[in-house]
């Protein structure tokens, strides 16, 4: 009864804002204005997110928040340190400062604004902004992305999408590899923060790419056996990485291919980061199947990436995850629901959401087997 008012509301409601009529009296009355203002900017938002993105991308690639760092900077001196000319510099800068990137200083200068500040040091994001190019390549005809006609470079870049898990020459895997670790470890504070791994012995991380995660797991944790399953070339990766960490003698990388080969067996904990919503329903489903074939009887599966529907993140979720994953050519974003569905036919119990600090990067969802 409520749902039904509640839709009825929402229907007369988008049939006001629908008349121009009544956009033009609602921006005129005051006690409107406020909320017609406000959506006349996420409307113009929306429509101008492109260039506001390739704002932020010239901003990195100039590397103009480093420079920043230091202290504010007149626009002479940013454009020599940028290599842009003057009014190229200084129309970057006005950009940026609109976009709280920098912020206007007394005498001429710029400094970082909230938003730069937060981006120093942080190459992750920066990683993810530069490798934009390709999605934004790929979102040219979204039509014919979403009818299955466009060729996506996406898929090509991840060297386990559509099918090929193995095939393909050793730069395409050392590429996404190495922009999956720059990412990684945000969600690595997210996973240490969240669950305590103290209380487990053997750690296996599936997909686990060249280890960072597992290294800042066992330098957090100094009596964890640690456990790496991906493909060859990637896990020769982590074990390179392994030995420059001074974690040679407790872990161990193991190269395969996930569909056909078993993973190493007993470990108390296996954690899945960021590696459901990369596969389609029936991989996903092998992938825990999988897991609970050789997880520990007393062991505990962590699920750890973006979801579908989270509150205050559905746009990360839905919107760039949902358009990203069908540029890749596969997998999708689900939600908490869904993969707690999954976890059951998989051969699960006991699942629960764990908290996490910042759900827009992560959630969580932990289960033990049944």
């Amino acid at each position: 009864m409520l749902s039904a008012l509640l839709e009825r509301i929402r229907d007369f409601r988008n049939r006001k804002v629908s008349d121009p009529a009544f956009r033009r009296w609602a921006a005129r009355f005051p006690l409107t204005r406020p909320i017609a203002r406000r959506q006349a900017g996420a409307l113009f938002d929306l429509t101008a997110g492109f260039v506001y993105s390739q704002i932020l991308s010239a901003c990195v690639r100039v590397d103009l928040f480093e420079v920043l760092s230091h202290g504010p900077l007149d626009v002479s001196a940013i454009a020599g340190r940028t290599g842009l000319p003057g009014n190229g510099a200084a129309r970057l800068l006005k950009a940026a400062a609109a976009l709280d990137l920098v912020e206007p200083r007394s005498r001429g200068r710029y400094a970082l604004g909230p938003l730069g500040a937060a981006l120093v040091g942080n190459e992750g994001v920066a990683a993810m902004i530069r490798h934009h190019d390709i999605l934004y390549d790929d979102l040219r005809d979204p039509i014919a992305l979403l009818a299955g006609s466009a060729r996506a470079r996406l898929g090509t870049y991840w060297a386990y999408a559509g099918g090929h898990v193995v095939a393909g020459e050793p730069g395409r895997h050392s590429d996404y590899t190495a922009l999956m670790a720059a990412s990684q470890a945000l969600v690595s504070a997210e996973i240490l923060d969240a669950w305590p791994l103290a209380r487990h012995r053997r750690l296996l991380d599936v997909g686990g790419g060249d280890g960072s995660f597992l290294i800042a797991a066992g330098r957090t944790v100094p009596h964890l056996e640690l456990v790496l399953f991906d493909l060859p070339p990637v896990a020769a990766i982590a074990r390179q990485r392994f030995l420059a960490a001074g974690l040679a003698g407790r872990a161990r990388a193991y190269g395969g291919n996930l569909f056909e080969d078993r993973l190493p067996e007993n470990a108390d904990l296996v954690t899945l980061n960021r590696v459901l919503h990369d596969h389609d329903d029936s991989a996903a489903m092998a992938i825990l199947r999988a897991v609970r074939s050789a997880i520990a009887p007393d062991g505990t599966l962590l699920v750890t990436e973006p979801m579908a529907d989270t509150p205050g993140a559905k746009a990360s979720g839905d919107a760039y995850f949902g358009f990203y994953l069908l540029a890749m050519g596969q997998g999708r974003p689900r939600t908490a629901g869904e993969i707690a569905e999954m976890l059951a036919c998989a051969g699960f119990g006991d699942v629960r959401p764990v908290a996490t600090n910042t759900p827009l990067i992560a959630r969580m969802i932990s289960a033990r087997p049944r």
